[in-house]
């Protein structure tokens, strides 16, 4: 089902037609000398900007003696995974036939045993199910249904969800799933509800014949393979796989890729929640790899993007035949490169000509590549950079999780540790522990790596305590937090500047970005007489400050602190970045904060928390949904989708946590796509979904406890008596504007890049 798009996939913003002609003469040119060196035959090129072609070129020859034409048809090979079989999942998503969060094993049932059963529809999409990238062509002999049936007997490479392996095998078994859901070929299927609306009329899976096949690009160096698919394994299994067979046009895929740049309109077969799905970047493997469904972002196969198009806001695909397209969905500037390089004996690497033309795209179509290179440096970036001057003849504790790494991957802690002149001697860690993967209560520790002792500062205490401090000149903070006044690192920091405040001993904030922008300022303040553990300061719901920031003002604010507080700034950042322009590696903070998507939604499911729903916890997607038992979904989402709440769209559901709330029952409500960052309120939508579940479901939704997270009894009171919801958030108006003074002085970064 739909999951959060926000904080990693920029809304398409339709970017102004340059005022001069772009002139793609320097691609061309590149293109022109890989053929004269003999890396390639040729090419048909072509170049758009949403739904409008720039620019469109044949080069070379398509066989043998045989010029290239801009209608030649190519063997698109694992463009297949994202032409065809990616796109049937997500409009089968889209007609609520099919979930993300599906466990493969209940439509494949023969794929199950040794953790098999727990690999998800969405896991296979992104190549994290487990899967070896291909298997013997000897399994292939008995014919398509023994062949899958291998498959599925064959042992996962590792457990699912825990690596990225780029696999054929997933892609076939998402062919399966696509025949066994839709209940029809998966040719057909594409053929009618991805290709057919798009107007891809050249585009299907082989073998070719007719005019189709004479105009077919050939895939040996003699001319011959035309029509047929080279891919041994779709060859085996007739030509039709979810991982290869499909053969195309450039016309047709330049329709394909107006779509994943959001200029489809009335013609797209995805409608746009589904479509922002689709193309929503998914931090893998602690940020070494990003994917979308079907289709890269970042990863060793990314040479199609070149160093110039935005990392995380663009995306597109390869295949080993040649092709590949790259969409930039923040531009809308998009190109293709269709090439049958096995016409060429060997067939040599593709990749520094494909990152060749991309730069030039980019630089011809005024793709601006500083907003893509981000050199965001945390805090202890910057001491690493100063060799840890400041913190020289100190003995230390650090305050730290997993997510305090340096830029090189290495732990704040390791860093320390091996600091010339640095003595690092404890360490405290906050709720979730060390690892961030606990819940409740946590206790002491040592970490292995240095042997130094972890205190728990979530389990018997949650501030140092004196013993704790004793013979410490200063306490270091390096912890990501997520903006959002509930989220308890920020009162980690505030009780331990507390205690070190009465021990005399320093504080030294190493500063993280604040991952839904320094701009987010929205929500009532906290009720003073209710502030505590999830609460601990008079903030609004989402406060716009990063930690040194907020460091600052809980020195001076509220009664101020006496400590001496020492913030190292970021370089690099801006109040305006969103969390994958920062270029800092994503690192879950806490067991059920996944990826950066679900940041931007917290401060509105997060809200919902105290109530009687199911926010997610216990599933795939913690925060991009919510129900329970008692729910009516699509009631729900009927009145969700009339609110026409700002930025949001909403999927009727059904789930079943395996934790939390509602553990082993089935639940129904809604999954929540965010559509455009920009324009979401989430505490007012919050806000609002709560209010609409009081008046739909009445004594069902446990309004009592529904402001435990918000703690604004005016608020709480106004929305429950209120006829519309709408005239609500206009009453923290007031306090936010107060707050937005208050916190000025305390700021430290600018506003804009």
């Amino acid at each position: 089902m739909f999951a959060a798009i926000a904080a990693l996939t920029l809304a398409v913003q339709s970017a102004p037609a340059p005022d001069f002609a772009p002139d793609f003469s320097e691609a061309c040119g590149t293109i022109d000398a890989a053929i004269g060196s003999g890396t390639i035959p040729g090419a048909v090129f072509v170049v758009g900007r949403g739904a409008e072609v720039l620019h469109r070129s044949a080069h070379g020859e398509r066989a043998p003696g045989v010029p290239m034409t801009l209608d030649t048809v190519f063997d698109l090979a694992s463009l297949t995974k994202s032409v065809a079989t990616s796109s049937s999942i997500m409009a089968l998503v889209q007609e609520g036939k099919l979930r993300l969060t599906d466990r493969v094993s209940s439509i494949v049932p023969a794929f199950t045993g040794g953790g098999k059963d727990e690999v998800t529809v969405e896991q296979l999409l992104l190549h994290t199910g487990g899967l070896s990238p291909v298997n013997h062509l000897d399994d292939y002999a008995e014919g398509p249904s023994a062949a899958v049936a291998r498959i599925c007997a064959r042992e996962l490479s590792s457990p699912p969800g825990e690596k990225f392996i780029y696999s054929d095998l997933g892609y076939i078994l998402l062919g399966e799933i696509v025949e066994a859901v839709a209940g029809e070929p998966l040719e057909d299927f594409c053929a009618r509800q991805v290709h057919g609306p798009l107007g891809m009329v050249e585009t299907s899976y082989g073998p070719l014949d007719g005019d189709r096949l004479d105009r077919c690009a050939a895939t040996s160096p003699d001319g011959t393979g035309r029509g047929v698919v080279h891919d041994p394994r779709a060859r085996a299994l007739g030509g039709v796989a979810g991982h290869a067979g499909v053969f195309s046009t450039a016309a047709d895929l330049s329709r394909f890729c107006g779509m994943l740049a959001g200029a489809a309109g009335e013609g797209s077969p995805l409608e746009p929640g589904a479509l922002a799905e689709l193309v929503r970047p998914r931090i893998l493997e602690d940020g070494a790899v990003a994917r979308a469904l079907g289709i890269d972002v970042a990863s060793a196969y990314d040479s199609p993007r070149g160093s110039r198009f935005p990392r995380y806001a663009s995306l597109g695909h390869t295949g080993f035949t040649g092709p590949c397209y790259w969409v930039d969905r923040s531009s809308g500037v998009w190109y293709l490169l269709l090439v049958s390089r096995l016409q060429v004996d060997p067939g040599p690497s593709m990749s520094p000509l494909r990152r060749a033309v991309a730069d030039a795209v980019a630089a011809a179509a005024g793709v601006d590549a500083a907003p893509r290179a981000p050199h965001v440096r945390t805090g202890v970036d910057v001491l690493v950079d100063e060799d840890f001057a400041r913190l020289k003849g100190r003995r230390l504790a650090l305050i730290t999780n997993v997510t305090g790494r340096c830029r090189d991957g290495r732990r704040t802690i390791d860093a320390l540790h091996s600091a010339e002149g640095v003595e690092l001697v404890r360490l405290f860690s906050p709720e979730h522990g060390l690892f961030a993967k606990l819940e409740g209560d946590v206790g002491d520790g040592r970490d292995e790596a240095t042997g130094l002792p972890v205190f728990s500062l979530y389990g018997a205490t949650r501030r140092p305590t004196a013993e704790m401090l004793a013979g410490i000149d200063a306490v270091v903070f390096d912890i990501q937090d997520i903006g959002v006044r509930y989220y308890t690192y920020i009162s980690t920091l505030g009780l331990a500047m507390e205690a070190c405040g009465e021990a005399g001993v320093s504080v030294v904030v190493l500063d993280r970005p604040n991952p839904i922008t320094g701009r987010r300022v929205e929500g009532p303040i906290i009720d003073p007489d209710r502030q505590s553990f999830i609460g601990w300061r008079p903030l609004p719901v989402t406060h716009g400050m990063t930690v040194g920031e907020l460091a600052r003002m809980f020195q001076a604010e509220w009664g101020g602190i006496q400590c001496d507080l020492e913030i190292v700034p970021m370089a690099g950042w801006t109040r305006d970045m969103w969390w994958e322009q920062t270029g800092v590696r994503w690192i879950n903070p806490s067991p059920n904060m996944r990826n950066p998507d679900q940041t931007v939604l917290y401060p509105c499911t997060g809200l919902l928390e105290g109530a009687n729903l199911s926010v997610g916890r216990g599933t795939d997607e913690p925060f991009e949904l919510f129900g329970a038992p008692w729910i009516d979904g699509p009631r729900l989402c009927d009145a969700l989708r009339a609110a026409a709440l700002p930025g949001l769209e909403f999927t009727p559901i059904e789930f079943t946590p395996d934790a939390s709330k509602f553990k082993d029952e089935l639940c129904q409500g809604v999954h929540v796509t965010v559509t455009d960052r920009d324009a979401l309120r989430p505490v007012a939508s919050g806000l609002a979904i709560m209010w609409h579940l009081d008046r739909l479901f009445g004594r069902a939704f446990d309004a009592a406890d529904g402001d435990a997270r918000l703690r604004s009894a005016s608020t709480w009171e106004a929305l429950l008596l209120s006829p519309d919801w709408r005239s609500v958030p206009g009453s923290w108006a007031p306090d936010v504007e107060a707050f937005r003074r208050l916190r000025q002085p305390y700021l430290i970064y600018t506003d804009a890049r």
